[in-house]
């Protein structure tokens, strides 16, 4: 029998499944992967990004307000340029509606096109054969054949039938996907989701990690030595918690959000408090938890609960942090490594978030660093292309503050970025232009051990052979990892005339390797000096900057 109505719970329900599909290939699609190197695995960023949204997403009958808070927590939480495409389909699913009490044929049609849409729109170069031609031409193609009597489950049986033809020629519209054998990585994973929601549909179970067991980056716990007997307790608590408004005889109906509004704003600040349906999601700052507590217990219970002591936090931030003070321009740098986080950070950066190749900053982790900075404007080094989508997400998402991605795309960039600010002047355009100069005046160079094989072009390396980028492209393979460095530099228009060379060491290789390195150089390019930095970067063995 056909389903001809889904409502929020089962639509929710429907995108947990292509979650658990998603997370259960996760590691094929991060395989597909073309490029020589981990670089921003695919997989691993649908996941995390998907993941988040549904984490952040408020239950509720009706579609619109469901699809509102589960777009909200994909946008934030957006990883790599396909989390980020991926973000924006479900904004523009969600956009078109917004309204909607439940997901009939036409709403279902009309939010796959305005879907594809807005996914298109968001990227300043759209590509053909990925995500985004699967998803215009699986609903485009089917569209005319959608009626008011369709099944929701048949039509996601024709999108997803049209998208897999569409995937089975995205090698034909990608020569890089074609040389190295595969379909593109973005694609595959946004079909597996909505063939995850059909299976649910379907009444298919899928065995995958459950969604609460899917762990971000560990971090480190606050440092609870720096409260104790004697402490001063100024900041309160912070409370976090879902709220199920109940039915049953001891507790009140009479449940009205303004009302509870004025109730909590005599008990606390910073108040963010939505309500869906039955369920309401809060936010508070209080000294006062258990009047809190006790409020919210007379209309329901907790689904979800977080309590946490901000003096804590606030002993923690003064012992580790300068005394804050209003900047013309504050920057925020993307750091892998213990080695390039400490440079940046000496080089004038107020916030260095982790990030890199195999775990791309998420635009929350942006949002979160922007509202912690008193700055009259944000510049940002995301240091890799990967993260820069994220970077860029955030900075329109961050709406009270100023903020300029300037799109570095290596830690070599970055550096000479910030070696070009001038940290004290006030002239905020002047000091982005000298930034942007610093970035588009560097060559950078990296050497890496190839993890598979491939083939581009003239190019071609085979799993453990040593490899040579300029700028992101393949440009030298050899068995010897110093003649790939050598032969790369000598590639560089102008080389013999270049002098100056910043070497950032990566994780695992031994400084004794630097006088070979430079020995080696030194033979060929005499005038070229370079300069070591222990920077600790994942993937890469050695990344240079030469100018």
């Amino acid at each position: 029998m056909a389903i001809k109505r889904v409502n929020g719970i089962e639509l929710e329900r429907m995108l947990r499944a292509g979650y658990a599909n998603l997370r259960l290939h996760e590691a094929e699609i991060n395989r597909l992967n073309v490029f020589p190197v981990p670089d921003g695995d695919t997989g691993t960023n649908m996941t995390m990004t998907l993941g988040h949204g549904l984490q952040n997403a408020v239950s509720s009958t009706e579609v619109g307000p469901y699809l509102k808070s589960l777009s909200a927590g994909m946008l934030l939480g957006a990883r790599g340029n396909s989390g980020v495409i991926l973000s924006q389909f479900f904004y523009g699913f969600s956009q078109e509606l917004s309204r909607a009490a439940l997901i009939g044929p036409g709403e279902l049609r009309n939010g796959l096109i305005r879907g594809y849409r807005s996914a298109y729109e968001s990227v300043l170069q759209p590509v053909e054969g990925t995500l985004l031609t699967v998803s215009r031409e699986g609903i485009e193609h089917i569209r005319s054949q959608i009626t008011r009597s369709s099944g929701i489950d048949v039509i996601l049986s024709m999108y997803i039938a049209e998208m897999r033809k569409t995937l089975s020629q995205t090698p034909e519209m990608l020569p890089v996907l074609k040389e190295a054998g595969v379909i593109d990585s973005g694609a595959t994973g946004f079909i597996l989701i909505f063939e995850g929601m059909l299976r649910y549909l379907r009444g298919e179970k899928i065995d995958a990690e459950p969604l609460e067991k899917r762990a971000s980056p560990a971090a480190a716990g606050p440092d609870l030595s720096l409260f104790d007997e004697n402490s001063e307790f100024v900041d309160g608590y912070c409370m976090d918690f879902l709220l199920q408004l109940m039915n049953g005889e001891a507790y009140s109906r009479n449940f009205r959000l303004q009302t509870y509004l004025a109730a909590l704003e005599k008990l606390g600040n910073s108040i963010v408090c939505v309500q869906n349906d039955k369920r309401v999601k809060c936010h508070v700052h209080t000294k006062k938890p258990a009047h809190i507590i006790q409020l919210s217990q007379k209309y329901g219970e907790f689904l979800t609960f977080k309590l946490e002591n901000m003096q804590v936090q606030h002993n923690e931030h003064d012992r580790d942090a300068q005394p804050a003070r209003h900047k013309p321009l504050a920057i925020v740098a993307v750091a892998n490594g213990g080695g390039m986080r400490a440079l940046f950070e000496s080089l004038g950066a107020d916030c260095v978030l982790d990030g890199g190749a195999t775990m791309n900053t998420s635009s929350q982790e942006f949002v979160t660093a922007f509202e912690q900075l008193d700055a009259d404007e944000i510049a940002v080094l995301p240091n890799s292309k990967n993260i820069i989508p994220a970077a860029e997400q955030a900075a329109g998402l961050c709406r009270n503050k100023r903020v300029t991605v300037l799109p570095t795309v290596s830690c070599a960039e970055g550096y000479f970025a910030l070696a070009m600010d001038i940290p004290d002047g006030d002239d905020v355009e002047k000091r982005l232009t000298q930034m942007r100069r610093g970035a588009e005046g560097v060559v950078t160079l990296s050497e890496a051990t190839a993890s598979r094989d491939y083939s581009y072009h003239e190019i071609r390396c085979k799993k453990g052979e040593e490899i040579a980028f300029l700028d992101g492209e393949l440009v030298c393979v050899n068995e010897d990892w110093k003649a790939a460095i050598v032969n790369a530099l000598l590639l560089i228009d102008g080389i013999e005339d270049l002098e100056t060379c910043i070497v950032f060491r990566g994780s695992g290789v031994s400084e004794d390797l630097e006088a070979e390195l430079a020995d080696a150089v030194a033979e060929r390019l005499p005038m070229l000096e370079l300069e070591f930095i222990d920077a600790g970067q994942e993937i890469y063995h050695w990344v240079l900057g030469v100018m």
